[in-house]
């Protein structure tokens, strides 16, 4: 008998240890008991990054995700690859069509004019590169373009190479991860039919990446530029490609599933890869993509063959911003999330080696946020607006009350008079 009344006991014993252990796993996966705290802001102190910590409170502020899920780098981002966004608005806008590029592509882009005055007055282009194999018809994409206009702001988004559905190559050759003849043609556009347009250079993730050796390419690229802002890149491809080998943080498996992602992308163009005059791919090669299970073996396949690299090495070298972001003078915002799964810790020594040699370089760094995620909001459901999309709409505002501050101090001293006048001439002006 006192064995069969002992029996009870033990089974609510082994209940409660089980309970315990699945809460443990739970905190621990989802990192609850991570404290929230404002970002860490690197900058060198200057009259400008002083003027942006106390016009930008989203960079000096906690940040704070969801209360259940919202600290799990890797719920955030999978929400971020899954919807992108909830409640996503449809901004309106217009397709433009850039043929006979170097290699007879054509480059695509959409246009979406602000729904109202900026706060400066000035007509401000945002010209924004999204992330690896995606297009303005993305949930995150539309998200912060619809709050953009609202803020005035002109939004023109680049749809990468090979990207949108339905729309046939004219040429051998998809996007690639530092390529920024697409990107340069659609700011040609934009300084040709808006003459008198200033612009904010925003780049998420790969687009990071690509903004950011833009920039650096050419001084001439920066001429109009008020400032530059990149999301989540990782820098150096070259570094970034050993660690997507690594299980920590499962990078391994989201090695995996961008790889599928890019399969699904480039294996509909095989008739137009293969076919198109010049082509530098074989069938052999899109059969090693449709075997591949990792983006590396995707990049040696094909990617590289497109600018005609000799090895992946070269590629990476190559493609990679951190050979050209030291050569850009603009104000430049760099964010990442310290619980990005895709980049991994050792690649932010880049920015923050950065802010040491050059002034007009922040770099902020979050706690949680996972790759492109930010989400903000209560227990379950995020808010429509992520911590991402406020900061950058408030970093370029701040950037361009400044620059209109200095144009107004600048043409006072020389006898214009008018600051809107003198932006006729503003690159003299602020040089």
């Amino acid at each position: 008998m006192d064995v069969c009344q002992e029996l009870p006991a033990v089974f609510d014993g082994v209940k409660l240890a089980a309970v315990a252990t699945v809460l443990y796993i739970l905190v621990r996966c989802l990192n609850l008991m991570s404290p929230t705290a404002p970002p860490e802001i690197v900058y060198q102190d200057t009259l400008l990054s002083r003027y942006l910590l106390k016009s930008c409170p989203m960079l000096t502020k906690e940040y704070i995700p969801p209360l259940l899920w919202g600290k799990s780098g890797h719920l955030q981002t999978a929400l971020y690859g899954k919807m992108g966004r909830v409640n996503t608005p449809t901004p309106h806008g217009v397709r433009k069509f850039l043929p006979m590029l170097q290699d007879g592509a054509t480059a695509t882009f959409d246009l979406f004019e602000a729904l109202g005055d900026h706060s400066t007055g000035d007509d401000i282009t945002m010209v924004i590169c999204p992330g690896i194999g995606n297009h303005s018809e993305k949930n995150y994409i539309r998200t912060f373009v619809d709050y953009s206009q609202q803020q005035g702001y002109r939004c023109a988004v680049l749809n990468h190479l090979g990207a949108l559905p339905n729309m046939e190559l004219t040429s051998p050759r998809m996007f690639t991860c530092g390529c920024t003849w697409e990107f340069a043609a659609m700011v040609g556009y934009i300084r040709r039919a808006f003459p008198q347009t200033l612009l904010v250079v925003v780049g998420f993730s790969l687009g990071g990446n690509i903004v950011c050796k833009y920039l650096g390419e050419n001084r001439s690229n920066q001429e109009r530029v008020l400032c530059g802002v990149s999301v989540c890149q990782g820098y150096s491809a070259l570094r970034a490609q050993e660690t997507f080998f690594q299980w920590d943080q499962c990078r391994r498996l989201y090695n995996f599933v961008l790889a599928n992602s890019m399969k699904k992308l480039i294996l509909p163009h095989r008739d137009s890869l293969l076919s198109l005059n010049s082509s530098s791919i074989a069938d052999a090669d899109l059969s090693r993509v449709s075997a591949a299970t990792s983006l590396m073996q995707i990049d040696d396949s094909i990617m590289r063959k497109f600018h005609g690299y000799s090895s992946l090495n070269e590629y990476y070298e190559k493609e990679s911003c951190v050979h050209y972001i030291h050569k850009i003078t603009v104000p430049l915002l760099l964010v990442n999330s310290l619980d990005d799964p895709l980049v991994h810790p050792s690649l932010l020594a880049v920015p923050r080696s950065l802010t040491e040699k050059m002034p007009n370089v922040m770099f902020a760094l979050t706690q949680h946020g996972g790759h492109m995620g930010f989400f903000e909001g209560a227990v379950l459901l995020p808010q429509r607006l992520s911590w991402m999309d406020k900061a950058i709409v408030e970093y370029a505002d701040a950037i361009c009350h400044w620059e209109k501050k200095k144009r107004w101090s600048l043409c006072e001293r020389s006898g214009h008079g008018d600051a809107n006048v003198c932006s006729l001439s503003w690159d003299m002006c602020v040089s």
